[in-house]
């Protein structure tokens, strides 16, 4: 028994030293050094107003964090790139009243708020692994009753981002 988790321990750490695979999933090629992470623009302008450089300096903070590319400003061996496409509010479900007052149903008991992203990725390696204007999008729900938007909003936008950022990750590089 011993001998088998010996054996199973050995090769980890020789697929994880080839660059074959990793704790965090990414699957890259030894031939694979370096990751240009492009600004992704907002193109909608109605969320916060530092909506795209929050969302660049996520993704080059986990992709820095989780493998073991350099980022570099272009041209690297995987190139990443996209705009912000979508920042929607959307109420969700209806308030169950008890009283007759129809002002309250124009209240939703849920409100959803929606990021959307497109994003392109390169391989230069294997174009196989390619994807061009691949939409990730993710959303968090509140209760406006209870929760003022603009004071959970910061939560809710890194909610998201890091759910879009962990697809984005398993799609380019996870190969998920």
């Amino acid at each position: 028994m011993i001998r088998h988790i010996y054996i199973i321990f050995q090769l980890m750490i020789v697929l994880t030293g080839c660059g074959v695979y990793s704790f965090t999933g990414a699957n890259i090629s030894p031939e694979i050094k370096t990751i240009s992470i492009q600004t992704f623009y907002d193109e909608v302008g109605t969320g916060p107003p530092n909506l795209s450089q929050l969302f660049t300096e996520k993704i080059k903070d986990y992709y820095q964090q989780n493998t073991s590319l350099s980022i570099v400003s272009s041209e690297g061996d995987l190139q990443l790139e996209g705009n912000i496409v979508g920042y929607r509010l959307t109420p969700m479900a209806p308030r169950a009243s008890g009283s007759q007052n129809f002002e309250d149903a124009d209240i939703a008991a849920l409100q959803r708020l929606t990021i959307t992203l497109k994003v392109t990725y390169l391989n230069t390696q294997d174009d196989s692994y390619d994807f061009e204007s691949q939409n990730f999008s993710f959303y968090q729900d509140y209760d406006p009753e209870k929760q003022d938007f603009n004071s959970i909003e910061a939560t809710l936008v890194e909610e998201i981002y890091d759910a879009i950022i962990l697809d984005i990750f398993n799609a380019s590089v996870a190969n998920w």
